[in-house]
């Protein structure tokens, strides 16, 4: 059986146990529920809240190269630091830091595969109280990789109707009809209009994942799944949903685990694109 393009993007729970103490590394807990890390966490974990860390608070944007890298200095991570990105909900908003690490040029990142939820169900120890006071390093200001990330211009006039292109949409089968705009569990708000990009081909981004332990499934069963839907490596390859980030798990599968050379997120997602005047929408 094929292994992962990047085998290296992904740690497993027996080597975290392994390596909780090691001076090297910083274990980051990101959460779509912001609450959860101080219910319980991994020991020495730091809490990343992604709406607050993560996003401007002012435009709709991600924090720029200089909050960036204050935000580094905060965890006391320096560039050769290995980062390990964790959470639940099948690591969904840990994916989404993930590719955010890498838009920012940080190399040295890797997934616990399983997230949360295999750690759990292994009965391995989960702490409530934060790490210590952690030194700043001075971590540089980045350059950003626009070569992951997609623009909605890029989208309209580069992919939509192009031959060789494919669009993912990563939403539930109701988002990508049109019928919600959110997942089932969250408020229906963000665009102003129902449907999917044209030509999009949906496939959820919870099917790359084994229900029951939350780890991802072989590369085997991860290229049926997406090539099955006309998704090849050789196409230019755009990943969306409603604000970025289950795309952004999207783009992990595709680019990390299966070694797909050219995939973007395209952030601004379905939000950004059902808002926009006279965007060409189906259902």
């Amino acid at each position: 059986m094929a292994e992962y393009a990047k085998p290296d993007a992904l740690v497993t729970s027996d080597w975290l146990a392994e390596h909780l103490q090691d001076p090297d590394i910083r274990i980051l807990d990101v959460d779509e529920d912001t609450e959860a890390y101080a219910k319980g966490h991994i020991p020495g974990a730091i809490g990343v809240h992604w709406r607050k860390d993560l996003q401007a608070q002012l435009e709709r944007d991600f924090v720029g190269p200089e909050a960036f890298a204050a935000l580094l200095d905060r965890f006391g991570i320096k560039p050769e630091t290995r980062v390990i990105l964790y959470g639940g909900n099948k690591n969904w908003f840990a994916a989404y830091a993930y590719w955010y690490f890498k838009y920012y040029g940080h190399e040295r990142v890797q997934l616990l595969n399983g997230g949360r939820k295999k750690w759990e169900l292994e009965g391995r120890p989960l702490v409530t109280d934060a790490p210590g006071t952690i030194a700043t390093r001075g971590y540089p200001v980045p350059r950003s990789n626009d070569n992951i990330r997609a623009y909605r211009d890029q989208v309209a006039t580069e992919i939509v109707g192009k031959a060789g292109k494919g669009l993912v949409d990563v939403r539930s089968p109701e988002e990508y009809r049109g019928e919600s705009l959110a997942p089932a569990h969250l408020p229906q708000e963000g665009a102003q209009r129902g449907g999917h990009i044209p030509g999009a081909r949906n496939i959820p981004w919870g099917k790359a994942v084994d229900p029951d332990q939350e780890t991802f499934l072989s590369a085997e069963q991860l290229s049926q799944l997406y090539q099955g839907e006309g998704i090849t490596p050789d196409q230019e390859i755009v990943a969306y949903c409603r604000i970025g980030e289950r795309s952004a798990h999207t783009w992990f599968v595709l680019h990390e685990l299966l070694g797909y050379p050219n995939v973007r997120n395209y952030d601004g997602s379905w939000t950004e694109w059902g808002s926009l005047v006279r965007a060409p929408i189906e259902k």
